[in-house]
């Protein structure tokens, strides 16, 4: 025991000072795409025929980009002839509008809005949710828990994870909600006291992801639940995620 302390105390703070300072990310990290359709040509079809979710369509000379589908694969970046697409290192990405999340480049991208301020103030300063992995393969799942550590340490935005649905204030759900997993899902979400949110991490949640359209998977937890967060990546990095979370309960704008 003395000796695990004084290992702690060796090792000093080791919590991030998000979101005041943003840790630099990786230089192989994916974040938000830039999409210049101008730069198209009117008969490319490079990037469309490449994505693997469909998640690029062109359509009256527009490149759209759906980035709750998209995999952040970077396939349509590598073979892009004209470099009208790329991935920068921006790691805010959640929005509160599924629509938001398909975009041409043109303008801002609009990030994530806090909650209503009536809900907001029945919630104080917690928010407790339920995670439900509704059949995804463990990686949204895996950078959700990474946010309890002691490098993120959520709870010190009185954001915590919690065992019973009875508890909590909210869902959040990751994976392409399989057949199997609908009814678990939700009776959990009924299960949570009125009023609730519903945050999706991870294209699977938002739109079925690479397994969308098959028969034993849906397209996403928006086809059962009403969404209040929308959190893309696949997976999205703990900082995507702890940032969709603050935006929501007002902690960051």
């Amino acid at each position: 025991m003395i000796g695990a302390l004084l290992a702690r105390l060796s090792q000093g703070y080791r919590t991030l000072k998000y979101p005041e300072e943003t840790p630099p990310l990786s230089g192989r990290y994916r974040g938000l795409p830039l999409l210049d359709g101008t730069r198209c040509p009117a008969e490319c079809a490079v990037c469309t025929g490449l994505c693997p979710v469909g998640a690029i369509t062109r359509r009256e000379d527009k490149t759209r980009l759906d980035l709750g589908t998209c995999l952040f694969c970077g396939q349509c970046a590598a073979a892009c002839p004209e470099h009208s697409l790329t991935f920068s290192q921006e790691h805010r990405m959640a929005v509160r509008q599924r629509d938001d999340l398909v975009f041409d480049g043109a303008g801002p991208f609009p990030h994530a809005t806090a909650l209503e301020p009536g809900l907001r103030r029945f919630l104080g300063r917690s928010l407790r949710l339920r995670e439900v992995s509704a059949g995804g393969c463990n990686a949204c799942e895996a950078d959700t828990n990474v946010l309890s550590t002691i490098s993120y340490d959520l709870a010190r935005f009185g954001i915590q994870f919690v065992a019973s649905p009875r508890h909590a204030d909210g869902l959040l759900v990751t994976g392409p909600v399989t057949r199997n997993m609908e009814s678990a899902l939700m009776k959990t979400y009924e299960a949570v006291p009125e009023p609730k949110v519903v945050i999706a991490v991870g294209a699977c949640a938002i739109s079925g992801g690479m397994f969308s359209g098959h028969d034993e998977v849906g397209r996403g937890v928006g086809e059962l639940l009403p969404v209040d967060l929308f959190v893309p990546g696949c997976p999205p990095h703990p900082l995507t995620i702890l940032d969709g979370l603050l935006r929501l309960i007002g902690r960051v704008r």
